[in-house]
């Protein structure tokens, strides 16, 4: 029976750990051509979150295939507390229309109160407006 306690305790600490996170919503909200790169426009929303000085994100382009075509790691800090912000980067040399799915891969730096790279990724709910998908 002690086995079967383990198990419950775990579970118990790890969700009651998750409700304490306060979301950080991050939305793939446009993409756009710019020449011959593909603008993107995040929306990172910390509205019920403490202020971070650096959030520092590894993404990974996929085709429309599935198969993986840019990797890119953008800084899309600072976001103040309890604020919402929008933050724009181009994939070089990839066409928006190209662009099927947009993976969150890693967190590579998360800086803020008592942040980590590992808290970080927790809190982040992604989100996509687009045609294409957002997802870690």
């Amino acid at each position: 029976m002690a086995q079967d306690g383990a198990p419950a305790a775990k579970s118990e600490s790890k969700s009651d750990a998750k409700p304490d996170a306060s979301p950080l919503k991050i939305e793939l909200n446009r993409l756009e051509p710019a020449g011959e790169a593909c603008r993107t426009y995040m929306l990172v929303d910390n509205s019920r979150g403490p202020a971070l000085k650096s959030l520092k994100v590894d993404l990974f382009a996929f085709d429309t295939e599935g198969v993986a075509q840019k990797r890119l790691a953008v800084e899309l800090g600072p976001v103040q507390e309890k604020k919402t912000v929008v933050r724009l980067f181009d994939f070089a040399g990839l066409s928006c229309p190209k662009i099927g799915r947009l993976l969150l891969n890693d967190v590579l730096a998360c800086e803020g109160g008592d942040a980590t790279r590992e808290t970080c990724l927790e809190r982040i709910e992604p989100a996509t407006k687009t045609s294409a998908a957002f997802d870690r």
